[in-house]
């Protein structure tokens, strides 16, 4: 039996985690999907490197207002996608030659499941054990309780995220479920080129999660652009000539869909089921992802835990830090490094849908801090009530701030043009404990650049004194 210092299992985030500090140890590393994960592979990055040429088209069509008209783009799908896995495949592919090459590293092209403590049986048949692990394992995408829906069957045209960027060819029509920030983005890409989308969702908004306002505000642009569904959901989907028909139930009743491809977006669920976490004495919250401390420790004496498994956020730059967290505390506890072992206190979590336009937020929303009673005080700026929102003939976008009545920026709400990088100076202010005046007044804002949006969304607020 197969015996290791540490064991990884997933190739993303925990990938990463092999600092100096832990060089020359026998590690092995168990991926049985595409080595890199999510992010890398179906997640982050391709989705990201799709929405581009979605905006390109978008902001041709809008650009009229602007005084510039174009022709109707003409989209060539295999060269996008290709475009994008054509950079990504290599990655993946060359990083796992690289740990394949790796003297001290043992890479097990398999899956894994836990049969008791720091000991993992293989689908290969063999066992391993580990003196410490690393679970890293993930999440993946779900599907509904309903016939063809339960879940991806890419060659009769049902995809989730993880198989729809791979797609031979554009469908003349797509049927996106869920309302979530894969479902919106997604929608976006495939209504930018030229796809005809329909999306359902259950809510009365979508992006729910997101400030109301804000939420309210996506909610009516995509409602503008392409057929949006809002109170409804899929209550049957049954084979229709070369595609599908699905059965909606809406505010208005029954209405019937036909479509050639569909697109599950409605949620993702941690893998702890798919590695028996419990045959290790690594305990579970209720939604199936592993509990950890504040320095990454599960309930399982020499095991750690990191990314979308154990956290909340299901984002990669948390699970990146969480990888560094992990990274030093292995080194605190083999005696590498000297000092205590850290905690995951980094403070604000900022999340980003890259839609169109983009929604960015980090912090509570208003109804959460009205929930827990926080003291607060706010200010909304309209995107084109500033001069490079003239410039853009921005008619939509919001930027809100909350901070505490004597000045501390609680939280930022944001839709508009590249709401991901405007916000980031009001994320970093947060986390660093400046306040308001300091941000507004201690620095120059270059003028007319649209980041005066942040400027005066601050200098709106009506702060104590």
């Amino acid at each position: 039996m197969p015996h290791h210092d540490l064991v990884i299992i997933g190739s993303g985030s925990g990938n990463s985690l092999l600092t100096p500090e832990l060089e020359g140890l026998d590690v092995a590393i168990v991926e049985k999907g595409t080595f890199g994960g999510t992010c890398l592979n179906v997640g982050c990055i391709p989705t990201k490197m799709f929405v581009l040429p979605a905006d390109r088209a978008v902001d041709a069509a809008d650009s009229h207002r602007l005084g510039v008209t174009f022709t109707t783009p003409t989209v060539d799908w295999p060269a996008i996608r290709d475009r994008v896995f054509g950079r990504i495949d290599p990655i993946s592919d060359g990083g796992e030659e690289y740990r394949e090459g790796q003297e001290h590293v043992t890479l097990y092209r398999t899956r894994a499941r836990f049969v008791g403590e720091r000991r993992l049986a293989l689908d290969t048949g063999e066992e391993v054990t580990a003196d410490r692990v690393v679970v890293a394992a993930g999440s993946r995408a779900v599907g509904l309780p309903l016939d063809h829906l339960r879940e991806a069957d890419p060659d009769r045209g049902i995809h989730t995220s993880d198989t729809v960027m791979r797609m031979g060819s554009l469908p003349r029509r797509m049927l996106v479920v869920g309302g979530g920030f894969v479902a919106c983005e997604m929608a976006h890409v495939f209504d930018g080129l030229g796809v005809e989308v329909v999306q359902v969702q259950r809510s009365p908004r979508l992006l729910m999660a997101e400030e109301e306002h804000i939420s309210q505000r996506y909610s009516e642009i995509a409602c503008a652009r392409y057929d949006v569904r809002l109170e409804s959901t899929v209550t049957a989907l049954e084979p229709a000539g070369d595609g599908w028909r699905a059965t909606l139930l809406g505010p208005d009743g029954e209405d019937v869909l036909d479509t050639e491809t569909v697109l599950l977006a409605v949620g993702r669920r941690p893998n702890d089921d798919l590695l028996d976490v419990w045959n290790a004495g690594i305990e579970t919250h209720p939604d199936g992802r592993v509990v950890v401390d504040a320095q990454q420790r599960t309930t399982a004496e020499g095991v750690w835990a990191l990314g979308d498994i154990s956290s909340p956020w299901q984002l990669k730059h948390v699970a990146n830090h969480e990888a560094r967290i992990v990274a030093h505390n292995l080194a605190v506890d083999l005696g590498r490094v000297d000092g205590p072992p850290r905690s995951n206190d980094l403070g604000p979590v900022p999340h980003a849908v890259f839609g169109h336009p983009q929604v960015a937020s980090f912090g509570p929303t208003t109804a959460e801090l009205e929930h827990d009673g926080t003291p607060y005080v706010s200010y909304t700026q309209k995107v084109g009530d500033v001069a490079y929102g003239w410039a853009l003939e921005d008619e939509t976008g919001l930027l809100t701030v909350h901070a505490s009545p004597d000045g501390r920026i609680l939280a930022a709400h944001m839709v508009g043009t590249q709401a991901s990088s405007i916000i980031q100076p009001l994320i970093q202010a947060a986390s660093l404990g400046q306040t308001v005046q300091e941000v507004a007044r201690g620095q120059y804002w270059i003028h007319p650049a649209l980041a005066e949006v942040v400027e005066n969304a601050l200098l709106g607020l009506p702060l104590d004194g």
